[in-house]
């Protein structure tokens, strides 16, 4: 059987963690960021987890 393909966009959006979660990044901090607070800012930097119900349907889109 061959290997599974990644889907390369996911694999530039998400990472798995030690624990097999997925980590992204957060939206709303490309653009527009003069109207937006500091630590709004400051928040979006860090990275958020994927919710429990799209993690199934990311884990087959980054099987490695």
């Amino acid at each position: 059987m061959p290997k599974m393909k990644t889907h390369r966009g996911a694999a530039k959006r998400f990472k798995k963690t030690g624990t097999g979660k997925i980590k992204r990044s957060k939206a709303y901090k490309s653009h527009l960021l003069g109207g937006k607070t500091s630590k709004r800012k400051r928040n979006l930097r860090k990275p958020g987890l994927v919710s429990k119900q799209e993690t199934k349907r990311i884990s087959k889109l980054i099987p490695y």
